[in-house]
Order: C-alpha cells, then structure tokens, then sequence
C-alpha cells in the first residue's frame, strides 16, 4: 500500500535524479561516497538511513545513521513512513521518506545506500534513481577487508560474506543495475563513479548557477 503511495509522492516531487548505491559490506562504499561528497559537497546529499543496531566506534547518530530502537523503527515501518527496509543480523535498516525529501529539498542529488531488497523495492516506486553496484574485486579480497576491520564476530562475519555472496550475484541480474563498479583500485574505480556521474553533477551546478 504505502509504495504505491510513495510512488505518486516521488512522481509529484522536482528535483535532482537520485542515485542509489548498493553492493557488499567490504566491497568500499562508504569510502567512494565520502570521496564523491567531499570534492561535490554542494551537489550531493547523503540520505541517512535508520537502523536498530549500536554505534560502532567513531560513528555519530544523524551522520551515519540514525539509531533508534527496534519499537519505534517498526512502528514507523507500520506508519508506512519508510521507502525500504530489511533486517540483518538481526537489526533493522532502512530508508524513510522524510530522509530523502530533506536532501531533495535542498536541490541536491540524494544518495541512497541501500541492499539489493531496498533496490527491488524501489524499483517498485516512480523514484527513477540510477542504479549503481558496488561490487568486490573477489569473495577472497572481500573477506580479507571485513577480517582486517576486527568489528565483526566472526558469526556475524560469515553472515556478512554469505550475504556478500548473494549480492554479488544479484548484481549480475539484467537490467537490475545501470552500472557496475568493481573496486579493486581505489582511485580507478572513484574514476569511473565520476564518469557515470557526470551529466547529472553538471545538471546540478547548471540548475544553481541559474537560480
């Protein structure tokens, strides 16, 4: 019910193209994204997801999410106040409506990290983002960066890669992605984040320059 409702809210909305990002714990995300939002810090906005789970160290509520309790996350999800949601490992994440509009608002290109169930869902709305995979040069590779972090017990460890695994699979599917970006090498693969980027980073700037 409520993503078809979310469907004709987005479709009703000006604003920049989001852009959502998705691939495996490990695979280098946060950093691609923290690289993209500090040399474009007045053309992207982060859209902060919720979760259920405890701060790792150096994380900040509000910046890297917004931790908040099983009860309230789920009566929200009831509310129909999420976009995408899943559990993992036991905690809930996901993506709420008011998140996104925040960024849009400011006429900043919203950036969703999200897994592959929050790409099904909003494949099902009128978001039309771009579909960006951010995929591990190996599962070996992967496993040595997500053992070299020492955050994960290593239960959870083997969740991560089996989930890792899956992901890596889906982003194969057809049509499922508009690109696919092997981090092997950092600066190469932030390279080809900005290319496929491009033409929406200038829309942004035009569309400011203009206003």
């Amino acid at each position: 019910m409520y993503l078809r409702h979310f469907a004709r809210l987005f479709s009703a909305m000006a604003g920049p193209r989001p852009v959502v990002f998705s691939g495996p714990s490990g695979a280098g995300k946060s950093t691609l994204l923290k690289k993209l939002m500090k040399e474009h810090e007045n053309v992207f906005g982060f859209s902060v997801s919720h979760t259920t789970r405890k701060p790792r160290p150096g994380e900040e509520n509000g910046r890297d999410y917004h931790y908040v309790t099983r009860e309230a996350m789920q009566a929200a999800i009831d509310n129909g106040e999420f976009i995408e949601n899943a559990e993992f490992s036991g905690n809930l994440y996901g993506t709420s409506k008011a998140a996104v509009q925040a960024v849009q608002a400011k006429n900043l290109i919203c950036i969703l990290d999200i897994d592959m169930q929050g790409v099904k869902n909003i494949k099902k709305t009128d978001l039309n983002p771009l579909y960006i995979s951010i995929q591990p040069p190996s599962m070996e590779i992967l496993e040595k960066r997500l053992r070299d972090r020492n955050t994960e017990s290593e239960e959870n460890l083997q969740k991560r890669l089996h989930a890792a695994s899956v992901e890596m699979e889906f982003s194969k599917e057809p049509g499922m992605f508009d690109v696919v970006i092997v981090n092997d090498k950092l600066e190469d693969a932030y390279g080809r984040l900005k290319d496929t980027l491009l033409e929406e980073i200038n829309n942004v700037r035009k569309n400011k320059t203009s206003s």
